[in-house]
C-alpha cells in the first residue's frame, strides 16, 4: 500500500508515517517542513491548499491519512480565518484532488472536540446535555455544569460516536466540517472514509511553546523551563490522554480496514486510551517524573474549553481490533523527558 500522509512532518503525522512504514507500506509525506529521519520516506514540500501539488502527490497512491491541520484553541477568534483555511479549505482541496485521480480511501484525523461537553447523567432526569458554561459561573469558580432542567449536579459519562455533536469553539467547528466534507466526498465519489476522533494525544515530538498545542505540551514546556505547570480551573477537568504511538497504530488499523468498508460512507471512531484522568493528574504526573516543580492551580479559564469530555473507544476496539498499548503512568513518565519539537508554521 502506498499511503500519502498529509502533515507527515508534524507531531502526530510523523508517528503515523513511522507506523505505516513499520507495517510494511510505502509512505509519502506532504508537508511544508521535511519529516524527521524516518527511513526511506518520500517528502513533497507543499501546502494542502495547493490543488495542483496535491494531484501530483496523489499519483500512484492507494490511500490517504489526512493529518495536516491547524490545532488547539489558539489565541482567540481572530484565528478563525486560519483555522477555516487550513482545516476546511485544505480538506476540500485534498478531497477534490483525490476525486480527480480516483483515490478512494481516506483516514481523517478527527477530534473528540466535535462533541462539545461530554455525556452527563442527572440523578433525577437521566442523560442530559448541558449548554455552554456561563462566564459569570466560571469567573466565580463554578466550573461544573449543572442539569439544564433542575440545576442538580451531574455525573460525567463516556461519550459514544452516536452522541449529538455540539462544537463549542472555532477549532471544533472546523473539525466537524472536515467530517461533513469527507462524508460528502464519499457519497459523491464512492469513496470510503474513516474519521478517528482523537482524544488528548501526547508524546514525543509535541511542539513546545505554542498556543496551538495541547495541554500536555503546555505542562511539559513549563517544566522544561523550570516553571510550575499552570493548571486552569481547579484541575478536575476529565480528559482521556492517549499516547501518540497508539494513535498512529489506530491509523494503520483504519487504513487496513478501509477495503472492507462500504463505498460511499464515512465511519467515525473515538480514539482514546479508555483511562479517564483529570488535567491536574496529568500535570502532577509530569512534574513528579521530572522532579518538580509542583503544578500551580490558577483558577483561570478559557471560554472555549469544556469541563469533561471522555469517550468510549469500544467501537474501535471491536470493529478494527485496535488496543492502546501505553498506559497513563508509563506514557506520562516517558513524555516527561521525551524530546519536544519546535512549533510548526501555523499553516503547516
Amino acid at each position: 500500500m502506498r499511503v500519502l500522509v498529509t502533515g507527515g512532518a508534524g507531531f502526530i503525522g510523523s508517528h503515523v508515517v513511522e507506523a505505516v512504514v513499520a507495517a510494511g507500506h510505502e509512505a509519502v509525506v506532504v508537508d511544508l517542513r521535511p519529516p524527521p529521519e524516518l527511513g526511506a520516506v518520500e517528502w513533497i514540500r507543499a501546502d494542502v491548499r495547493d490543488g495542483e501539488a496535491m494531484s501530483r502527490a496523489l499519483r500512484g497512491v492507494t490511500a490517504v491519512s489526512h493529518q495536516a491541520a491547524m490545532v488547539g484553541l489558539g489565541k482567540g477568534f481572530s484565528d478563525a480565518p486560519g483555522y477555516v483555511a487550513v482545516n476546511d479549505l485544505g480538506t476540500a482541496v485534498l478531497l477534490t484532488a483525490m476525486a480527480g485521480v480516483s483515490v478512494t480511501d481516506l483516514v481523517l484525523a478527527g477530534s473528540m472536540v466535535v462533541y462539545g461537553e461530554g455525556a452527563y447523567a442527572c440523578p433525577r432526569h437521566g442523560g442530559v446535555r448541558p449548554g455552554p458554561r456561563l462566564p459569570a459561573d466560571l469567573a466565580a469558580g463554578r466550573f461544573e455544569p449543572r442539569c439544564p432542567r433542575c440545576g442538580a449536579g451531574l455525573e460525567p459519562r463516556l461519550v459514544r460516536e452516536d452522541a449529538p455533536v455540539d462544537p463549542r469553539n472555532v477549532y471544533a467547528t472546523t473539525k466537524l466540517a472536515q467530517e461533513h466534507l469527507a462524508a460528502a466526498w464519499a457519497r459523491a465519489t464512492g469513496g470510503r472514509a474513516v474519521s478517528l476522533r482523537y482524544h488528548n494525544v501526547y508524546g514525543d515530538r509535541m511542539p513546545r511553546d505554542t498556543p496551538y498545542a495541547g495541554v500536555a505540551a503546555f505542562f511539559r514546556s513549563a517544566l522544561e523551563a523550570g516553571s510550575p505547570p499552570r493548571v486552569f480551573e481547579d484541575g478536575a477537568q476529565r480528559r482521556d490522554f492517549v499516547h501518540v504511538t497508539d494513535v498512529a497504530a489506530a491509523n494503520v488499523a483504519a487504513l487496513a480496514a478501509l477495503a472492507d468498508r462500504p463505498a460511499g460512507t464515512l465511519r467515525a471512531y473515538n480514539t482514546g486510551s479508555g483511562e479517564p484522568r483529570t488535567v491536574g493528574e496529568a500535570a502532577r504526573a509530569l512534574a513528579a517524573a521530572r522532579g518538580g516543580p509542583e503544578p500551580l492551580v490558577t483558577g483561570e479559564y478559557r471560554l472555549g474549553d469544556v469541563r469533561h469530555v471522555t469517550a468510549s473507544s469500544r467501537r474501535l476496539r471491536e470493529e478494527l481490533g485496535w488496543r492502546p498499548r501505553v498506559g497513563f503512568a508509563e506514557g506520562m513518565a516517558r513524555f516527561a523527558t521525551a524530546p519536544l519539537a519546535d512549533a510548526p508554521p501555523v499553516s503547516a
